[in-house]
């Protein structure tokens, strides 16, 4: 692809040359050859040599009008004013059919939304990226190119995707072409103020999708800064409580003439015996009352 663009720059430019120099019919008849040649889909240049624009008020007047059809229009356009325009060769109809798919391209797009999560310390920051799909329905592009059925429309993309016309995939299922690439076509001189103020809109959209990233990475660092900050004042308290409930039970146990670790152990445990000790007794006491109760009954 790489070799076939630079073997096509190199005869644009001699054409460019040749076209310098010729007048008249010599120049209608380049702007032919230059209609025809492969590889060759930009004509901006040659249209503003002034040896070319002399030919508007000419008798090669239909010649710079076919000329101007390549650079700005489509087949369609072609077809209405054919009546008027010098006829084209089959060369010259697949290459104005690339540039009316590449137009169509343009025009017709899908826009899918994408909703990504990134995953933060807080939660997940969610973002939308906006994908634009460029497809055209086989139904549009065999009306606008006139081609009598799919065979001849998919060899058509075929062929525009090994001139690096364009790049993309044909999906039969859905019936439609699907373009991922294409070239760019020349420009009108009074489209550039519309492409400025476009320019000017997408630069004020990516500030403002920047302002709201920076806004959401400040929010995420001040909440990632706050959990630090608790995490270590959770740790300290721990720290501060350990350390006085390790005091506290030396005290007791130095009161008491123990080891810290052994007096621990008493207030949790009873003592060893206090349970049979207390049942003794509680056994003990049943049988006084029972005895009690022996003795009245006896005296009565």
């Amino acid at each position: 692809m790489a070799a076939e663009g630079k073997v096509t720059g190199q005869s644009q430019e001699q054409f460019l040359l040749l076209a310098k120099a010729a007048r008249g019919a010599a120049l209608a008849s380049l702007i032919h050859q230059v209609l025809e040649a492969p590889g060759i889909y930009v004509f901006g240049e040659l249209l503003d040599m002034p040896a070319v624009r002399e030919l508007a008020d000419s008798e090669f007047s239909p010649v710079f009008r076919l000329l101007t059809i390549f650079a700005y229009g489509t087949y369609a356009d072609y077809l209405a004013e054919a009546a008027n325009l010098p006829p084209l060769t089959e060369a010259q109809k697949n290459k104005l059919r690339h540039l009316s798919v590449v137009t169509l391209a343009a025009k017709i797009k899908v826009v899918a939304l994408i909703f990504p999560q990134i995953p933060l310390c807080w939660g997940y920051l969610m973002l939308v990226t906006v994908l634009v799909l460029q497809c055209i329905p086989y139904s549009v592009l065999l009306e606008q190119l006139q081609l009598k059925n799919v065979r001849q429309l998919e060899d058509l993309v075929i062929e525009a995707v090994y001139a690096d016309v364009l790049r993309g995939s044909l999906d039969q299922r859905n019936q439609r072409l699907e373009v991922d690439y294409s070239i760019g076509r020349d420009i009108r001189r009074e489209e550039l103020s519309t492409i400025t103020r476009t320019l000017q809109e997408w630069c004020q959209g990516c500030e403002v999708v920047l302002s709201g990233i920076e806004e959401q990475v400040s929010r995420a660092n001040q909440h990632k800064e706050q959990q630090l900050a608790l995490k270590q004042q959770i740790e300290s308290e721990v720290a501060n409580l350990k350390k006085t409930i390790k005091v506290t039970t030396a005290a007791a146990a130095a009161a008491t003439s123990q080891d810290p670790e052994q007096h621990l152990t008493e207030l949790r445990e009873p003592a060893p015996g206090t349970n049979q000790r207390q049942t003794s007794k509680k056994t003990s006491k049943a049988k006084g009352l029972r005895g009690s109760a022996k003795i009245w009954s006896k005296s009565n």
